[in-house]
């Protein structure tokens, strides 16, 4: 954790310079509204108003939960291991969206309750899944602590073969179960208020899924102050590698895009460890989740898109990348009022 110290803020020259070009385009001034804003701040976050985002993945974090021995999931913990191998295979949702955006799929086995041997999923396994949280805590806190660490060290992995930015994805049954015992204890809000069918409830099983979430906060008794100890206690694996993606993003200076409402719980615990990671993070869509708008409210971000998505595995992220490919696009090559027997747009108060 003794990288974070070396996070900056983002580079004000390059964002100055990604902002005159914007406004050197024979267009209306801010006319692309977000897509403007995030290209101005991925060169911020480079130090290069030469925004380039042709190499770029997804990282799903693969892991187990203990709290699904209780009941509130529709499948069983056999799932994740089903999917992530899929993912590994190449055959699964995530994949199949990023090799139409141009995209790389780095699955990594954090803390899967099985093992699974292939040369295409990263192994990086803390332990055999956590712990149930409707019981105690689900990691202890030098867990919590190596499964940030594993995120922080992809990202450094990841930069140095030359990735220009990072979706962040996840597969863990469970897993909306854990990310709303964060956010009702992040929000100051009751679990009902916070928490979803996830892949799929009755109504009775939604309600017990809310007692279980009610349960774990009373037995854990968390403190919203200490990010890592509520994720210790409360959280997975693969949300403590996302969290740890988002942190590494601000210690290497790589745009890391948030996903949905698990990711997003992900981002808001990075924010809460370090104030200044928020800057490094790009938005993607608002998820369907119940607290998915309420999540990115909390981290101070607007969504690109507004979908009703709740896939996971980092689909929804990929879906920005289109967005930022059209708006490089007339970024880097549009005509410019120098250009044209026109004048410049200016800025009217």
């Amino acid at each position: 954790m003794e990288r974070i110290k070396s996070i900056t803020p983002l580079v004000p020259d390059a964002m100055e310079s990604a902002r005159q070009q914007w406004d050197s385009i024979a267009k209306p001034l801010g006319s692309l509204g977000l897509l403007e804003k995030a290209v101005i701040q991925i060169a911020g976050i480079t130090g290069t108003a030469d925004v380039s985002l042709h190499n770029r993945c997804v990282v799903v974090m693969c892991a187990d939960n203990g709290v699904v021995c209780e009941g509130v999931t529709q499948t069983g913990s056999e799932v994740t291991g089903i999917v992530a191998r899929a993912i590994a295979g190449g055959t699964s949702n995530v994949n199949l969206l990023a090799a139409r955006f141009g995209a790389s799929v780095f699955p990594v086995d954090i803390g899967m309750k099985e093992e699974i041997f292939s040369s295409r999923i990263a192994h990086r396994k803390i332990s055999y899944g956590t712990r149930n949280i409707a019981e105690g805590a689900a990691m202890t806190p030098d867990e919590a602590q190596k499964a940030v660490a594993v995120g922080m060290d992809v990202v450094r992995g990841l930069k140095e073969k030359g990735y220009h930015l990072i979706v962040t994805g996840e597969m863990g049954i469970g897993n909306t179960t854990t990310s709303s015992a964060i956010a009702s204890v992040l929000l100051n809000l009751p679990p009902e208020s916070v928490t979803g069918r996830g892949a799929g409830l009755s109504d009775e099983g939604l309600k017990k899924k809310t007692e279980v979430i009610r349960r774990a906060i009373a037995v854990n008794q968390p403190d919203s102050s200490k990010p890592l100890e509520l994720l210790a206690k409360l959280g997975g694996y693969d949300i403590a590698g996302m969290t740890g993606l988002f942190l590494g993003g601000a210690v290497y200076r790589v745009p890391v895009v948030i996903d949905g409402f698990i990711s997003a719980v992900s981002a808001a615990l990075a924010a809460e460890i370090c104030p200044l990671s928020k800057e490094y993070m790009l938005c993607s869509h608002v998820s369907k989740e119940p607290a998915g708008s309420r999540m990115l409210e909390f981290l101070g971000k607007k969504p690109l898109i507004t979908a009703e998505l709740c896939l996971g595995e980092g689909t929804g992220g990929l879906f920005l990348l289109p967005l930022l490919d059209g708006a490089l696009a007339v970024y880097r090559s549009a005509h410019r009022f120098d250009s044209l027997p026109m004048e410049r747009y200016v800025a009217l108060t």
